[in-house]
């Protein structure tokens, strides 16, 4: 990846996070910078970098180069509330991802089905069919609360399908973890990864319909799957995978994401309870987003960024303890006390800095 590149993505996530304090600290009445902080880290970003890496070309193709440009109008007309602007742009985004996706793979994903496919490129098709998913549901959900109102129910609001644009870069985030698992993709590993392939995948679809229809219970069972499948992942990674610098990072990642799954449990459960307050229990949210958007989410898109240039002249385990510091603790005080909210966007900063722009070479790294 060029420096010019790695200049544009590590900006746009530093960005990202800052206004994700925007609305606590600088508020402007009828604007959600909240939705701004989502679109440049997962769809700009992730979103971005998602087809650069499955198009694997060393320039930048003209596909891409349009993707990331409408997906910057996507989130500045959302931001803006100019949602016919916002559903032009949704139909041109969708047709790029299809387009990449196709070409990479085929119109109809019928690789899932086939136990020859590696679960590395189940995952990695699955990521491209999320997105162009995601685009398509949110652009429906625009039509029905703003034009039609065919149907009203509370969770069905844009603010909570925007946050769906998390998943494909979970997705493909596992494709790098599964990818490195090849070597051991016998008779019965495969049938455990095949497992957890499946689990994750409509696990997130059936536990989102369940968010919608509020129904607490099913939500519990759904993510407590999801967690067993998380670590069979973490368990299958740490023995298997060769040891290597970006292990490392994934195995961090993938303790994240085990945070993430906790958390989600415990709000869940938080809210089953009569008397239930949601601004008595916000800081487990907070905590339960940055694990996921900037602990799991940014080990993925940093490996993907940095894939052909490991290993990596830095202090592994030093990066990794300041990454944990800075998305537990200093991210979500951020929201309570400024100062905090400084601190994590400058341990986020110097992360994200040193993660992107660290030269690379066969040197010694921490282990």
């Amino acid at each position: 990846m060029t420096i010019r590149l790695k200049v544009l993505f590590s900006s746009l996530m530093i960005t990202a996070l800052g206004l994700g304090y925007a609305d606590v600290y600088y508020p402007v009445d009828g604007f959600s910078f909240e939705r701004l902080h989502i679109f440049l880290f997962n769809l700009c970003t992730g979103g971005t970098i998602l087809l650069y890496y499955t198009e694997r070309r060393h320039e930048v193709s003209g596909h891409v180069k349009m993707f990331f440009l409408l997906s910057l109008v996507y989130a500045f007309s959302a931001f803006l509330q100019w949602y016919p602007l916002t559903l032009v742009v949704s139909a041109l985004l969708w047709g790029l991802v299809e387009k990449v996706r196709i070409n990479t793979f085929s119109i109809v994903p019928y690789q899932f089905f086939l136990p020859r496919v590696p679960v590395s490129e189940k995952f990695h098709q699955a990521s491209l069919l999320c997105l162009s998913i995601g685009i398509a549901m949110a652009s429906m959900v625009l039509i029905n609360n703003e034009y039609a109102h065919w149907v009203y129910m509370e969770k069905l609001n844009l603010d909570t399908f925007f946050l769906g644009y998390s998943f494909p870069l979970s997705l493909i985030t596992l494709s790098i973890v599964f990818g490195m698992l090849k070597k051991i993709e016998g008779p019965k590993s495969k049938s455990i990864m095949e497992l957890c392939f499946w689990t994750i995948t409509l696990g997130v679809i059936i536990f989102f319909i369940f968010i919608l229809f509020e129904k607490f219970m099913p939500q519990i069972f759904v993510t407590a799957a999801l967690f067993t499948a998380v670590i069979m992942v973490f368990m299958l990674y740490y023995t298997f995978a060769d040891s290597m610098q970006q292990k490392l990072f994934l195995t961090s990642g993938i303790g994240f994401l085990i945070v993430t799954a906790v958390t989600g449990i415990a709000y869940i459960c938080f809210q089953m309870q009569e008397g239930y307050d949601p601004l008595k229990i916000k800081w487990l949210l907070h905590i339960h987003v940055f694990a996921s958007l900037y602990g799991w989410n940014l080990c993925g898109l940093s490996v993907i960024c940095r894939f052909d240039d490991f290993p990596i002249r830095l202090h592994s385990t030093t990066v990794i303890l300041i990454h944990w510091l800075t998305a537990l603790v200093l991210a979500p005080l951020g929201l309570f006390q400024g100062w905090f909210a400084v601190l994590a966007i400058a341990g986020y900063a110097f992360i994200t800095l040193t993660l992107f722009f660290s030269g690379n070479g066969n040197i010694h790294y921490d282990q």
